[in-house]
Protein backbone atom coordinates (compact mmCIF):
# COMPACT_ATOMS: atom_id res chain seq x y z
CA UNK A 1 0.00 0.00 0.00
CA UNK A 2 0.94 3.18 -1.35
CA UNK A 3 1.94 6.40 1.21
CA UNK A 4 -1.40 8.05 0.73
CA UNK A 5 -3.63 5.12 0.83
CA UNK A 6 -1.60 4.16 4.28
CA UNK A 7 -2.60 8.25 4.86
CA UNK A 8 -6.25 7.77 4.00
CA UNK A 9 -6.84 4.55 6.01
CA UNK A 10 -5.28 5.69 8.86
CA UNK A 11 -6.70 8.81 8.83
CA UNK A 12 -10.32 7.20 8.71
CA UNK A 13 -8.96 4.86 11.32
CA UNK A 14 -8.23 7.43 13.78
CA UNK A 15 -11.37 9.10 13.01
CA UNK A 16 -13.56 5.85 14.07
CA UNK A 17 -11.72 5.57 17.49
CA UNK A 18 -12.19 9.53 18.55
CA UNK A 19 -15.53 9.27 17.77
CA UNK A 20 -16.62 5.92 19.81
CA UNK A 21 -18.61 5.50 22.02
CA UNK A 22 -17.96 2.39 24.12
CA UNK A 23 -20.88 2.35 26.11
CA UNK A 24 -22.76 1.11 22.76
CA UNK A 25 -20.24 -1.08 21.51
CA UNK A 26 -21.57 -4.36 23.50
CA UNK A 27 -25.42 -4.28 22.65
CA UNK A 28 -24.45 -3.16 18.71
CA UNK A 29 -22.03 -5.86 18.96
CA UNK A 30 -25.33 -8.73 20.76
CA UNK A 31 -27.37 -7.11 17.99
CA UNK A 32 -25.48 -8.19 15.01
CA UNK A 33 -24.27 -10.92 16.43
CA UNK A 34 -21.25 -10.26 15.43
CA UNK A 35 -17.64 -12.16 16.60
CA UNK A 36 -15.90 -8.85 15.37
CA UNK A 37 -15.85 -6.08 18.52
CA UNK A 38 -17.29 -2.30 17.58
CA UNK A 39 -16.09 0.49 18.67
CA UNK A 40 -19.91 1.89 19.13
CA UNK A 41 -20.02 3.74 16.41
CA UNK A 42 -23.18 4.69 14.53
CA UNK A 43 -23.60 3.87 11.10
CA UNK A 44 -24.60 7.03 9.62
CA UNK A 45 -21.51 8.88 11.69
CA UNK A 46 -19.39 6.40 10.08
CA UNK A 47 -20.42 7.72 6.87
CA UNK A 48 -20.37 11.32 7.89
CA UNK A 49 -16.54 11.01 8.89
CA UNK A 50 -15.71 8.82 5.67
CA UNK A 51 -16.83 11.45 3.77
CA UNK A 52 -15.09 14.08 5.74
CA UNK A 53 -11.70 12.42 5.80
CA UNK A 54 -11.97 11.59 2.34
CA UNK A 55 -12.29 15.39 1.52
CA UNK A 56 -9.22 16.11 3.75
CA UNK A 57 -7.04 13.35 2.14
CA UNK A 58 -8.93 12.76 -0.77
CA UNK A 59 -7.55 9.36 -2.87
CA UNK A 60 -5.28 10.39 -5.96
CA UNK A 61 -7.40 8.45 -8.40
CA UNK A 62 -9.82 5.70 -8.27
CA UNK A 63 -7.11 2.99 -8.11
CA UNK A 64 -5.66 4.85 -4.84
CA UNK A 65 -9.50 4.43 -3.35
CA UNK A 66 -9.71 0.64 -3.51
CA UNK A 67 -6.79 0.12 -2.41
CA UNK A 68 -7.74 1.84 0.61
CA UNK A 69 -11.30 0.45 1.02
CA UNK A 70 -9.91 -3.33 0.45
CA UNK A 71 -6.98 -2.80 3.19
CA UNK A 72 -10.01 -1.29 5.69
CA UNK A 73 -12.29 -4.35 4.45
CA UNK A 74 -9.37 -7.49 5.06
CA UNK A 75 -7.63 -5.83 7.87
CA UNK A 76 -10.53 -4.91 9.94
CA UNK A 77 -10.04 -5.03 13.87
CA UNK A 78 -13.62 -3.54 14.57
CA UNK A 79 -16.93 -3.82 12.39
CA UNK A 80 -17.27 0.08 11.81
CA UNK A 81 -13.66 -0.24 9.94
CA UNK A 82 -15.98 -2.37 7.69
CA UNK A 83 -18.35 -0.12 7.60
CA UNK A 84 -15.88 2.55 6.25
CA UNK A 85 -14.52 0.69 3.98
CA UNK A 86 -18.12 -0.03 2.31
CA UNK A 87 -19.02 3.77 2.91
CA UNK A 88 -15.74 4.72 0.68
CA UNK A 89 -16.91 2.70 -2.13
CA UNK A 90 -20.25 5.08 -2.18
CA UNK A 91 -17.75 7.94 -3.03
CA UNK A 92 -18.59 9.99 -6.18
CA UNK A 93 -14.80 8.85 -7.64
CA UNK A 94 -16.14 4.92 -7.21
CA UNK A 95 -19.93 4.70 -7.80
CA UNK A 96 -21.39 2.42 -11.09
CA UNK A 97 -17.68 1.19 -11.70
CA UNK A 98 -18.20 -2.17 -12.76
CA UNK A 99 -14.21 -2.55 -11.41
CA UNK A 100 -15.52 -2.71 -7.99
CA UNK A 101 -17.92 -5.73 -8.65
CA UNK A 102 -14.92 -8.65 -7.35
CA UNK A 103 -14.59 -6.35 -4.06
CA UNK A 104 -18.35 -5.94 -3.77
CA UNK A 105 -18.54 -9.76 -4.42
CA UNK A 106 -15.67 -9.98 -1.54
CA UNK A 107 -17.68 -7.75 0.80
CA UNK A 108 -20.53 -9.84 0.58
CA UNK A 109 -19.39 -13.15 0.66
CA UNK A 110 -17.24 -12.78 3.70
CA UNK A 111 -18.86 -10.01 5.28
CA UNK A 112 -21.91 -12.72 5.46
CA UNK A 113 -24.69 -10.78 7.62
CA UNK A 114 -27.57 -8.34 6.29
CA UNK A 115 -26.07 -5.12 7.37
CA UNK A 116 -23.24 -5.94 4.76
CA UNK A 117 -24.74 -7.11 1.81
CA UNK A 118 -28.01 -4.51 2.16
CA UNK A 119 -25.63 -1.69 1.84
CA UNK A 120 -23.38 -3.36 -0.42
CA UNK A 121 -26.62 -4.20 -2.63
CA UNK A 122 -26.92 -0.08 -2.56
CA UNK A 123 -23.78 0.19 -4.88
CA UNK A 124 -24.73 -2.64 -7.01
CA UNK A 125 -27.65 -1.18 -7.97
CA UNK A 126 -25.92 1.55 -8.84
CA UNK A 127 -23.22 0.25 -11.28
CA UNK A 128 -26.27 -1.81 -12.61
CA UNK A 129 -27.90 1.46 -13.34
CA UNK A 130 -24.58 1.92 -15.19
CA UNK A 131 -23.88 -0.63 -16.87
CA UNK A 132 -26.99 -2.85 -17.36
CA UNK A 133 -25.07 -5.42 -19.67
CA UNK A 134 -22.69 -6.22 -17.95
CA UNK A 135 -24.58 -6.41 -14.30
CA UNK A 136 -27.66 -8.37 -15.05
CA UNK A 137 -27.03 -11.24 -16.07
CA UNK A 138 -24.15 -11.53 -13.07
CA UNK A 139 -26.82 -10.50 -10.81
CA UNK A 140 -28.83 -13.45 -12.65
CA UNK A 141 -26.09 -15.61 -11.82
CA UNK A 142 -25.93 -14.53 -8.09
CA UNK A 143 -29.31 -14.84 -8.06
CA UNK A 144 -28.59 -18.46 -8.60
CA UNK A 145 -25.64 -19.22 -6.11
CA UNK A 146 -25.12 -20.90 -2.87
CA UNK A 147 -24.43 -18.01 -1.30
CA UNK A 148 -27.08 -16.66 0.23
CA UNK A 149 -26.32 -13.18 0.95
CA UNK A 150 -25.07 -12.93 -2.57
CA UNK A 151 -28.73 -14.65 -4.04
CA UNK A 152 -30.12 -11.79 -1.31
CA UNK A 153 -27.63 -8.97 -2.61
CA UNK A 154 -29.19 -10.01 -6.60
CA UNK A 155 -32.97 -9.87 -4.97
CA UNK A 156 -32.97 -6.12 -3.38
CA UNK A 157 -30.07 -4.99 -5.80
CA UNK A 158 -32.94 -2.52 -7.68
CA UNK A 159 -34.27 -1.22 -4.28
CA UNK A 160 -35.57 2.55 -4.57
CA UNK A 161 -35.36 2.29 -8.45
CA UNK A 162 -38.88 3.30 -9.10
CA UNK A 163 -39.61 3.39 -12.88
CA UNK A 164 -36.16 2.43 -13.40
CA UNK A 165 -36.55 -1.06 -12.14
CA UNK A 166 -36.05 -3.92 -14.99
CA UNK A 167 -38.89 -5.85 -14.16
CA UNK A 168 -37.80 -9.20 -16.39
CA UNK A 169 -34.78 -9.13 -13.60
CA UNK A 170 -36.74 -8.66 -10.87
CA UNK A 171 -38.80 -11.90 -11.77
CA UNK A 172 -36.02 -13.77 -13.27
CA UNK A 173 -34.21 -13.04 -9.47
CA UNK A 174 -37.66 -13.82 -7.45
CA UNK A 175 -38.59 -17.23 -9.46
CA UNK A 176 -34.83 -18.33 -8.82
CA UNK A 177 -35.53 -18.25 -5.08
CA UNK A 178 -39.24 -19.01 -4.75
CA UNK A 179 -38.39 -22.14 -3.23
CA UNK A 180 -35.29 -20.98 -0.91
CA UNK A 181 -35.90 -21.41 2.71
CA UNK A 182 -33.87 -19.21 4.48
CA UNK A 183 -35.24 -16.56 6.16
CA UNK A 184 -33.17 -13.66 4.63
CA UNK A 185 -34.03 -14.43 1.35
CA UNK A 186 -37.66 -14.73 1.68
CA UNK A 187 -37.57 -11.48 3.67
CA UNK A 188 -35.66 -9.95 0.58
CA UNK A 189 -38.06 -11.39 -1.81
CA UNK A 190 -41.18 -9.47 -0.17
CA UNK A 191 -39.06 -6.14 -0.02
CA UNK A 192 -38.56 -6.23 -3.39
CA UNK A 193 -41.82 -6.51 -4.07
CA UNK A 194 -42.96 -4.10 -1.64
CA UNK A 195 -40.77 -1.76 -2.96
CA UNK A 196 -41.67 -2.13 -6.51
CA UNK A 197 -45.03 -2.27 -5.20
CA UNK A 198 -44.87 1.88 -4.71
CA UNK A 199 -44.02 2.31 -8.60
CA UNK A 200 -46.35 -0.47 -10.08
CA UNK A 201 -48.36 -1.85 -7.53
CA UNK A 202 -51.21 -3.65 -10.05
CA UNK A 203 -48.03 -5.82 -11.13
CA UNK A 204 -46.80 -6.64 -7.92
CA UNK A 205 -50.66 -8.15 -7.19
CA UNK A 206 -51.14 -9.74 -10.65
CA UNK A 207 -47.17 -11.34 -9.95
CA UNK A 208 -48.32 -12.40 -6.18
CA UNK A 209 -51.31 -14.36 -7.08
CA UNK A 210 -49.64 -15.69 -9.84
CA UNK A 211 -46.91 -17.56 -7.60
CA UNK A 212 -49.14 -17.69 -4.52
CA UNK A 213 -48.55 -21.31 -3.80
CA UNK A 214 -45.26 -20.85 -4.41
CA UNK A 215 -44.07 -17.92 -2.37
CA UNK A 216 -43.70 -17.86 1.73
CA UNK A 217 -46.40 -16.51 3.71
CA UNK A 218 -43.48 -14.28 5.28
CA UNK A 219 -42.42 -13.30 1.06
CA UNK A 220 -46.45 -12.87 0.64
CA UNK A 221 -46.85 -10.51 3.69
CA UNK A 222 -44.11 -8.34 3.05
CA UNK A 223 -45.17 -7.67 -0.46
CA UNK A 224 -48.45 -6.89 -0.29
CA UNK A 225 -47.86 -4.93 3.29
CA UNK A 226 -48.89 -1.89 1.87
CA UNK A 227 -51.13 -2.58 -1.07
CA UNK A 228 -54.02 -4.39 0.88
Amino acid sequence: MGDDELELVQAIREQLRDLAEPSRAPAMQAYMKSAMPFLGVRVPVVRSAVHAVAREHPPADFDELVAAATVLWREAAVREERYAATALTGLPLALGRLELLPLHEEMIVTGAWWDHCDEVAHRVGRTLQAHPEQVAPLLRAWARDRDRWLRRCAIIGQLGLRERTDVALLTDVVDANLGDHEFFVRKAIGWALRDYGHTDPRWVRAFVTARHDALSPLSRREALKHLA
